[in-house]
């Protein structure tokens, strides 16, 4: 089976991320958009573009029928969901196989299954994963909740089942906060995922964020591509990404990516995705998080160090190709970082929308750029406030980094505020630098 044209069933940087494959593979592409995104690079380099719906996402971007429709029109083989929006929407996977077109994804019992927090974690404790037990919320009574935690101990951190990209989180330090925090968390749950169900675990003080890529095709084959640093962070949204972590020892290495790897192959993942863990540097432990069952938006990184093209992968997985390697096969070259432009006032992290005045974008060795924007481009209020992301590739991390403040120091982005500046900072950052934060970085250096 080899498809002769793709929906994407997205927007922004990482619609014309897969436009630029499919083209290569010989592939047509059918983009969707808002009327607030008419002007687009995805709708520019697409060979079709439907309009969808209005500007706000809920009629457009997450508009099922709408994008289905538009499916059909044009007639394509499969939809492309990209990141965010209904990538993890198992109701519209299922929808999109209903339609006779081919989901290009995990099946959808590893989005349901892996999509829940909740039970992904006892699903990783049957696959025999390290797991920070959870305390869940639902069906217990005030009583017994603070039994369980009083056993547990302060600090904890609330979570959303259904939560998602950084979203649904809350920590609590003192018990005279629980409750309150569970109330709150608990609407905002719903109002955002359709879904107020929270759990509880243990807070791990100065943790890393680590994720591995896993690739796997629908013959079981399942691989590792090594892992990404994911500390750098905000409000626990990611904004820095690197390959390989400066913190893992090869061994504690080889054996995340195992455990990646053991339980994305007992739940029959066969796609791209990935299995995120936190990793304690004070017992140098780590324990699963989550699984993304889709592209993630640092995966440049990974793609910058193994010289493979994630979208080609997932597509030629969707086409029921096997995958075109072996793990043997994977190299690791240098190290990469990514930092994710956003359009914001870097001191306070507030969108910050408006037409750009001029956007240059860094080059040279080992630099790369993935973007929709240019000068004139006026950035929407509607939709998330990334606008690019900068990858660098070099033979070291301290080549990296150094390449990365060339490169950041190249970059021109005028008429609306970003939070360049705040990339430049931790750039020349001596802690950072030397390998010595955790995920509280920005919470300490900006108050």
């Amino acid at each position: 089976m080899k498809f002769k044209k793709i929906l994407i069933a997205n927007r922004g940087e990482i619609a014309v991320r897969i436009i630029r494959t499919c083209k290569e593979m010989g592939i047509d592409t059918v983009s969707v958009h808002s009327v607030e995104d008419n002007d687009s690079l995805h709708v520019k380099f697409a060979d079709e573009s439907v309009c969808i719906g209005p500007a706000k996402a809920s009629l457009s971007y997450l508009n099922m029928h709408a994008i289905l429709s538009a499916a059909e029109i044009t007639n394509v083989d499969a939809i492309h969901p990209g990141f965010g929006f209904l990538s993890e929407n198992s109701e519209f996977a299922n929808l999109v196989q209903a339609c006779n077109l081919t989901w290009i994804g995990p099946k959808v019992s590893c989005i349901k299954e892996m999509g829940n927090k909740l039970l992904s974690k006892e699903i990783a404790v049957k696959a025999g994963i390290p797991t920070l037990k959870p305390i869940k919320v639902e069906g217990q009574t005030s009583e017994q909740l603070l039994e369980d935690i009083q056993k547990l101990g302060l600090p904890v951190l609330i979570k959303a089942s259904a939560g998602g990209g950084g979203r649904g989180m809350q920590k609590v330090f003192e018990l005279k906060d629980l409750f309150p925090s569970i109330a709150r968390l608990k609407e905002e749950a719903k109002a955002a995922f359709g879904d107020g169900t929270l759990f509880i675990e243990k807070y791990i003080d100065s943790p890393r964020h680590i994720e591995v890529q896993i690739l796997g095709d629908k013959a079981g084959n399942v691989i590792h591509l090594g892992e990404r640093d994911c500390t750098i962070q905000r409000r626990f949204q990611k904004i820095i990404e690197e390959s390989p972590s400066p913190i893992l020892s090869d061994k504690k290495r080889e054996e995340i990516c195992k455990a990646a790897v053991k339980i994305s192959s007992y739940v029959g993942y066969d796609s791209v995705g990935t299995v995120e863990f936190l990793y304690d540097q004070n017992t140098q432990e780590f324990f699963f998080m989550e699984m993304n069952t889709r592209i993630q938006v640092e995966h440049p990184v990974t793609e910058m160090i193994t010289g493979i093209d994630l979208i080609r992968e997932q597509i030629k997985s969707a086409q029921n190709q096997p995958l075109s390697y072996k793990q043997s096969d994977i190299k690791f070259t240098g190290h990469s970082i990514e930092c994710r432009i956003n359009a914001e006032d870097w001191k306070n992290a507030r969108p910050s929308p408006g037409v750009i005045s001029h956007w240059h974008r860094p080059g040279g060795i080992g630099v790369r750029v993935d973007d929709f924007i240019y000068s004139g481009y006026r950035v929407s209020p509607y939709y998330d406030s990334m606008l690019a992301k900068v990858i660098v590739h070099a033979a070291n991390r301290p080549d990296a980094i150094s390449r990365m403040t060339r490169a950041l120091g190249e970059l021109v982005l005028n008429g609306i505020s970003s939070n360049v500046e705040l990339h430049k900072m931790i750039m020349l950052d001596k802690n950072f630098r030397g390998n010595n934060y955790a995920t509280d970085f920005l919470q300490k250096k900006l108050g």
